[in-house]
């Protein structure tokens, strides 16, 4: 099994308000069939409005925004599937239920995390 990280940027979501409610209803179902189906792994939504922190390598603390990035995650979802084309399927499951496209990326393994997980 593999984990990917399907997420979305935070500019990509755009429904009028009044959907909300039925975007997220439609949302929580698809983490629950993922749950049921024993793919899910994590997920959340990220505040927009949260301050960025930075911490550099040299333990420097410098707090956001940052209004040279372009792009900012606006949400995800962690699944741990057989085959790419499995998070495929389910970042399109998510596409559809949160309106908005998502990007799909491989975790590198780490058989480490694995020991970790199985914890």
């Amino acid at each position: 099994m593999a984990r990917y990280l399907i997420s979305f940027d935070r500019g990509w979501m755009s429904f009028p308000e009044e959907d909300l409610p039925d975007v997220a209803k439609a949302a929580r179902a698809v983490v629950q069939e993922a749950s049921d189906a024993g793919v899910f792994v994590f997920g959340g939504g990220i505040a927009d409005d949260e301050k960025t922190t930075l911490v550099a390598v040299d333990g420097t603390v410098t707090d956001g925004p940052y209004p040279e990035t372009k792009e900012m995650v606006g949400g995800f979802t962690v699944v741990d599937v057989p085959t790419r084309a499995d998070a495929v399927e389910w970042a399109a499951k998510i596409a559809v239920a949160c309106r908005c496209a998502q990007e799909v990326r491989e975790f590198l393994p780490d058989p480490k995390v694995d020991e970790w997980l199985a914890r």
